[in-house]
Parts: structure tokens; C-alpha cells; sequence
């Protein structure tokens, strides 16, 4: 019996949001917690490994000047 009162619930919530004004806003809320989460995720520090990292440049072997 539950399951058919949430399914009319949100077959009801569904239908009201296809609305055409609300249809607007959900689309800018939608596009606002995109941007939130791509600039949180563009924030945060990546973790450097634990190792050698790149190998040192070595100064270049010049040629003798004769």
C-alpha cells in the first residue's frame, strides 16, 4: 500500500515539475549545482605521490672549441 502512495506521490511531484515554470527553475537549479560542484572540484589540491618524481635536467654537454 505504501508503494502505491510514493509512486502517485512522485508520478504527482514529477508531473508538477514538467510544469512550464517550474520546468525553468528546476533546469537553473540543476545548471547552479553543476557549476557548485565543477568550481569544488577545480578548488581542491591534488595529492602529491610519494617518489622520485622527475628525473633532474642535467646541463648540456657543450662542445669543445677548438
Amino acid at each position: 500500500m505504501t508503494d502505491d502512495a510514493n509512486q502517485s506521490q512522485i508520478s504527482r511531484l514529477w508531473r508538477w515539475i514538467k510544469s512550464p515554470p517550474q520546468v525553468y527553475v528546476a533546469y537553473l537549479v540543476g545548471l547552479l549545482l553543476v557549476w557548485m560542484v565543477s568550481f569544488y572540484a577545480g578548488t581542491l589540491n591534488p595529492r602529491h605521490g610519494t617518489g622520485f618524481g622527475p628525473p633532474p635536467i642535467s646541463p648540456p654537454i657543450s662542445a669543445p672549441k677548438n
